[in-house]
């Protein structure tokens, strides 16, 4: 498959599926609380995007290939699982971390983002954890030029992984995304400087790593969906969605609430 390269109608409009997707989760922000279940932090996130922000939940019923239905709008997923967890009626614990991971469609664009919770008082090696994963989403970012490669990201993402003593998960990556939820290219949270794709003005990707504890092999459970660390070690992922642009790059999926960028 090609590498779309977005028009600047595409790309004006795939900023206000960005900005809508960065303001879901400053609005679900304060509902992250001990006691409060995940079905009702999905809940929520789904009336908002319905009746707010008139937009559709692109993880609702999504089925590539052939897979089961995902059935709900938004993924939770905590402590030990890296990506894809389904929200339940289980209640978050003190000292719980979460992924959030939120894509809304507006006008036929997608805007995709998500961000680490941290449930009441969490441990330091959960909260450093979140903190390095946060860190590779940016060290990534930085390198995203037109005449870059997209062995620049990886490898920026996995050095300061493994240097602070984390593995990255290899079997998922960011992507394009336009029209389309997952599009080419696929971007990798490893690799080698100047290898891979050469990035171009108007491309629009992900950049999501995903940073386990242990070791970063996994398993997915019996739903088909839920994505857990095969030790069971703790595990962290931020992503944001940008453009590429001749000089540099663009963040699409920022928002007033969301944790200032590092600048490493």
């Amino acid at each position: 498959m090609t590498t779309l390269i977005k028009t600047a109608d595409d790309i004006e409009k795939m900023r206000i599926a960005g900005r809508l997707a960065g303001e879901l989760l400053d609005y679900i922000t304060p509902f992250v609380q001990p006691g409060v279940t995940t079905e009702e932090i999905d809940r929520l996130c789904h009336r908002y995007m319905v009746d707010v922000q008139h937009t559709i939940p692109a993880p609702l019923n999504y089925a590539p290939d052939g897979m089961t239905p995902y059935p709900k709008s938004i993924c939770t997923s905590l402590n030990n699982v890296i990506c894809h967890g389904i929200p339940n009626d289980k209640p978050l614990k003190n000292g719980d971390i979460m992924n959030i991971d939120v894509t809304v469609i507006k006008d036929g664009y997608h805007g995709d983002s998500s961000r680490m919770f941290c449930v009441g008082e969490v441990s330091a090696h959960a909260r450093r954890l979140c903190k390095i994963t946060h860190e590779c989403m940016w060290l990534g970012i930085a390198k995203v030029k037109a005449g870059a490669h997209l062995g620049d990201i990886g490898y920026a993402i996995q050095r300061h992984a493994e240097s602070s003593g984390y593995s990255v998960v290899q079997e998922f990556c960011g992507h394009g995304i336009g029209k389309n939820f997952h599009e080419e290219p696929q971007v990798l949270h490893y690799g080698r400087p100047g290898t891979g794709l050469k990035l171009e003005a108007g491309m629009i990707f992900t950049i999501e790593p995903m940073l386990n504890q242990g070791k970063r092999h996994l398993r997915v459970q019996s739903d088909g969906w839920t994505v857990v660390t095969k030790d069971r070690s703790l595990s962290a992922q931020w992503e944001h969605m940008l453009v590429v642009t001749d000089t540099g790059y663009e963040v699409l999926t920022l928002s007033p609430g969301a944790p200032p960028p590092f600048k490493g």
